[in-house]
Parts: C-alpha cells; structure tokens; sequence
C-alpha cells in the first residue's frame, strides 16, 4: 500500500470526507474498469462502481493497513462484488428462461406431454442448482447462453483449459444428477474404479 493510501485510510477512519473523496478519486477509474469488463454496459459499471466504494467504505475500519496493498485489496472486492451480481443476473435470467419454457407447450403437444416437458425443465434446473458453483457456471453459460469458450472464461477469470475441464465435469455430473432422479437408463457409462 503507497504511504498516501495508508495516510487516507487514516484520516477516512477518523470521519474526513474529503480523504474518502480523494481515495475514491485515486481508485475509481481501475474499479470501473475491473466491473465494467463483467458488464460490458457503462451504466451498469456505474451502479456498481458506486456499489463497491460503499462496501469499501462500510467495511473500512476492518480492512488491516499492514496487510497488503489497500488497490490491490479494493479490486479484489470490485472483482468479487461484479461476479456476485454477474451470478444473480445470470440466475434471475435462468428462471425468466425456465419459466418461459414451462409456460409454451408446443401446439402439436397435449396436455400429457406438455407436463412432461415441464418436469423435464424442472429437472435439468434442479439438477443445475444442486450442482456446486465451478461447475455450474461453465454450463450456464456456454450451454444455457450460447457463449463461447473463451468467452465464459474471461467472464470467471479462469484459464480456457480450466473452463472446459469444468465443463466437461459439470455435465457429468449433471447427467448422474439427472438419472438418479428420473431412475432411467444409464445416461452417463460409470467410470471405471
């Protein structure tokens, strides 16, 4: 941490808005920057911005001046705070998505099969929340959004090998998930022990 972050951090402890103001000045331009690259939208990154420098704020007094460089640590908390509404966004759209294809039954569909479509729906969802979060996440978005692999993995931060690695378990898993609940042929070979 430079001397004149540590003199701020101080003087901000103390109640000095004008130290606070100049913080958020020194660092607000690299915040933006961090949360704008998982938003891709100015207004958005905005918000956030905004969002990050009152969590910094509310947690100042428990942020330990000797341990590490106060930038450093700022956009940890920038980085973090974009991947958790990034993961509601991302959640609040699967739902839209999952509550969309529920509500359409084809017209060549009767009533019968258009349950059971829906309970399909219903499975795979329950099957990706119950899957842990490095795991669902590479599915979501490649699978469920379309992107890319390169794309997935500039939005989680994680080497390409990384997000298809994840990818390829996650939808192992997902499948063992699904077929103990549907109780049906083997979608998955067991692998060997």
């Amino acid at each position: 941490m430079t001397n004149a972050d540590g003199e701020l951090i101080g003087r901000c402890r103390a109640g000095d808005e004008a130290a606070w103001r100049e913080l958020v000045s020194r660092h607000a331009r690299r915040v933006f920057g961090v949360v704008y690259r998982f938003t891709g939208r100015v207004d958005e990154a905005e918000d956030l911005t905004q969002e990050v420098f009152l969590k910094v704020f509310q947690a100042l007094d428990r942020y330990h001046l000797d341990g590490g460089v106060f930038g450093s640590w700022l956009l940890t908390v920038a980085r973090n705070h974009a991947i958790d509404h990034y993961r509601r966004r991302r959640e609040e759209r699967l739902r839209a998505d999952v509550e969309t294809l529920e509500s359409l039954p084809s017209a060549a569909d009767g009533p019968l099969r258009a349950a059971e479509k829906a309970e399909r729906v219903r499975l795979v969802h329950a099957g990706l929340r119950a899957l842990p979060p490095d795991l669902r996440a590479p599915i979501v978005l490649c699978d469920l959004q379309g992107l890319p692999y390169e794309e997935a993995a500039r939005l989680l931060g994680l080497p390409l090998g990384t997000v298809k690695s994840r990818l390829n378990r996650g939808r192992l898993e997902l499948a063992r998930r699904l077929e103990r609940r549907l109780g049906g042929p083997k979608l998955v070979q067991q692998e060997a022990s």
